[in-house]
């Protein structure tokens, strides 16, 4: 392999395109020999159908330019971000969390193995092994298991074999912790103040777990850790003590390295691009994941190229990182299998998301005994809900309307479904309250109303109004703090059908809740 096949084998492309290849896309596999790309939702994602065919014919045209088998990733995490929005509804990391079960988190990973494998699929930008200590962490959540490192260690462990036992490759992320962050890094550059001693047992914890179950893949956080590179600390991706010293020399790994996106605000974007894409290959990446804007490939490539020609680069890091890229792929074509899209949301996968969303609905409190529901037919139930939206780039809530209204009615008719903003405005408020006034049963589904106050504002309001109160958070659970008199709370860390379904079922007792909290409500629990 040459100079310039061996520097595109350091890259994964992006591009916009659904149905066939562009002549954009032919030209820049012809130009980078890239060693794959990743697909994303609004880009390239609609029917497993077209996904497969895609995927075929990007395989078919790496053969035809003599590149190895292509790296082609995706975010299919569960729950919150689902790149893939027809695969089987599962509801995701927390309430995995919340049904302290090693074995659904297993299966949730094959689940996600098989139905990837059917489209072609074979990498899985999953699972977060992330640890969410801190409330206000805006971009992990939920798709956190929780915040006892070590759960969230065998949880993540038990998704990465899961994963891996279907012939794709897992990569777990984001390293070394993105957990206790107040910060998103799609933004700009996050801290991480700890101690190295602090590092080592929360959040490295779930990491060593997940390396002992034989991840393929490490993805690295653009954060700064202060302990580690001090107070100008760049992010980990551009760092060498992180990845060559605490991840390869510390913890041993001798996997495949790959990048958070490149384009990414807490790494410099334009020309300065070809700088801190440099700095990623030099600290030990292996892999540098691009996304869809052609000026970034070529930034990135031609920076690895010079690099690699003026020393700057050096042979040995070069050839130690294409040879873990290399085994990496061969794992791949000697794992690989091809299931039928018949798997996709079958029978026994719906089974699986069902069951996990039924074992992780929590009851944190019901202190008037307003469950379970017991009305008489002609007694009203108004259902109201915020209109979900992508609370950051790692977010897919914006394509789910929430049957919750629907999941509630089919247990009492009478129910009215009502719609509001994440954030209402006053009026928003006024007219909703003035519309439930009338009804005898209000059930209440927050989304983060942690971190919104006018959603928090509301449902004070809500509470006030003299009648049974049901608050259902449908996100994270922290949202209690912010309005502690609400008096029953159940928690369902998902907005996914499956998920609406079981609260309905437990709320009106036809079902037992045991999921447990998997992270801390501030203040009261």
């Amino acid at each position: 392999m040459d100079l310039a096949h061996q520097i595109g084998q350091k890259l994964l492309l992006a591009f916009r395109g659904k149905e066939s290849l562009s002549p954009e896309i032919v030209q820049a596999f012809q130009s980078y020999h890239p060693s794959g790309v990743t697909l994303f939702r609004p880009f390239n994602i609609e029917s497993p159908a077209q996904i497969k065919k895609l995927n075929q014919s990007l395989q078919d045209l790496a053969r035809e330019l003599g590149l190895p088998l292509l790296l082609i990733g995706t975010d299919q995490e569960g729950g919150q971000l689902m790149a893939f929005g027809d695969g089987t509804p599962l509801p995701g990391n927390m309430a995995l969390g919340a049904t302290r079960s090693f074995e659904l988190a297993r299966k949730a990973g094959e689940v996600l193995g098989r139905e990837l494998a059917a489209i072609g699929v074979n990498v899985n930008y999953a699972p977060c092994a992330d640890v969410n200590i801190n409330p206000n962490n805006p971009v992990v959540g939920v798709r956190s298991f929780g915040e006892d490192p070590k759960l969230v260690g065998e949880l993540a462990a038990a998704m990465i074999e899961g994963i891996q036992s279907q012939g794709v490759a897992a990569t777990v992320k984001h390293f070394p912790g993105h957990g206790d962050t107040a910060s998103d890094s799609h933004h700009g550059l996050g801290t991480v103040p700890h101690s190295r001693e602090r590092l080592h047992s929360v959040e490295l914890t779930p990491f060593r777990s997940a390396l002992q179950a034989d991840a393929k893949l490490v993805m690295t956080a653009h954060l700064g850790i202060l302990s580690i590179d001090g107070e100008s600390a760049p992010p980990a991706t551009l760092s060498p003590n992180i990845i060559n010293g605490l991840l390869r020399q510390d913890l041993g790994y001798t996997g495949v390295v790959i990048t958070d996106a490149m384009d990414m605000h807490a790494i410099r974007q334009g020309e300065l691009l070809r700088e801190d894409s440099l700095r990623a290959a030099q600290a030990g990446a292996d892999i540098l994941l691009m996304t869809t804007d052609p000026q970034d490939h070529m930034r990135a490539y031609e920076s690895l190229l010079q690099g690699a020609q003026n020393g700057e680069l050096s042979q040995e890091n070069l050839r130690a990182s294409i040879d873990r890229i290399m085994q990496l792929k061969g794992w791949l074509t000697e794992n690989a299998t091809s299931p039928d899209l018949s798997v996709i949301q079958c029978a026994e996968h719906m089974a699986i998301a069902n069951e996990i969303a039924e074992k992780s609905i929590t009851l944190v409190r019901d202190e008037k005994k307003y469950l379970p529901i017991r009305l008489e037919a002609e007694k009203r139930i108004a259902v109201i809900i915020p209109v979900p939206k992508d609370l950051t780039p790692a977010d897919t809530s914006s394509y789910i309307q929430p049957k919750l209204a629907e999941s509630i009615r089919a247990y009492h008719a009478q129910t009215d479904e009502f719609k509001m903003p994440y954030a209402p405005s006053e009026q928003d408020t006024s007219k909703v309250l003035e519309q439930v006034r009338e009804y005898d049963v209000l059930i209440m589904g927050t989304i983060n109303a942690y971190a919104e106050e006018k959603q928090a504002e509301f449902v004070r309001q809500l509470l006030q109004m003299r009648k049974p109160v049901i608050i259902i958070a449908m996100r994270l659970p922290y949202d209690l703090a912010v309005f502690p008199q609400s008096s029953t709370y159940v928690c369902t860390y998902g907005i996914l059908e499956p998920s609406m379904r079981a609260v309905a079922k437990a709320v009106f007792g036809h079902s037992e809740m045991t999921g447990r909290l998997p992270v801390s409500i501030p203040g009261l629990e």
